[in-house]
């Protein structure tokens, strides 16, 4: 490896290319930090409702841990779902310091998130343009955003994350069998609210 990349070598390189990089010199974090912020950044935005420069703090909260601890990042094991991990624990951690209470998801009023959500919990295949054509998908953010925090941490990571079971297991610390039963659960429990808003789930 050379100790310099250009923005169109790092992309070639994997995670784990990257950490060993980076913890030889600053020129791989900025890159391995590169990778990582735009979908750290969607993740905060997703899971909390802070402001945009709330959620920058937040962000540079999460790399100043990543970057201390990446000497203990065992390179055998998933990056994507250890610096996730981290950015999850920083994002309670920021509620607890602020005392403050997220209880909704906030998909940033993107509806085209919105709608991808409501169309991969639901249990039809059309269900995305039911909802499209029958409700606003304010309606949609709404009922989401009245699910419990537990569920809304499995939706986001699973469905708009793309995570999979085992990396939510990493980043909830919790069991695979645990985090399927929370999705199952969370799906249930969407649709009991949606019916509220008189929405096809």
């Amino acid at each position: 490896m050379s100790d310099r990349l250009d923005g169109n070598i790092y992309q070639n390189y994997s995670d784990v290319d990257l950490v060993r990089l980076a913890l030889e010199n600053k020129e791989g974090f900025y890159h391995l930090m590169k990778r990582y912020e735009p979908k750290l950044m969607r993740y905060i935005k997703r899971s909390t409702n802070v402001s945009r420069q709330e959620a920058e703090d937040i962000l540079q909260e999460i790399f100043i841990k990543v970057y201390r601890n990446l000497n203990g990042f065992d390179q055998r094991l998933s990056f994507s779902s250890w610096i996730y991990r981290i950015a999850h624990n920083e994002i309670v951690n920021y509620y607890h310091k602020t005392k403050r209470h997220s209880n909704r998801v906030d998909l940033d009023n993107d509806e085209e998130e919105i709608n991808t959500l409501a169309e991969l919990i639901s249990d039809e295949p059309d269900g995305y343009e039911k909802i499209v054509e029958q409700e606003d998908a304010n309606r949609v953010k709404q009922a989401l955003a009245e699910l419990p925090q537990k569920y809304q941490d499995v939706l986001i990571l699973y469905y708009l994350e793309g995570l999979s079971y085992s990396e939510i297991s990493d980043v909830l610390r919790k069991p695979p069998g645990t985090i399927a039963t929370l999705l199952n659960r969370a799906k249930m429990k969407f649709k009991t609210i949606a019916a509220k808003y008189n929405l096809k789930a």
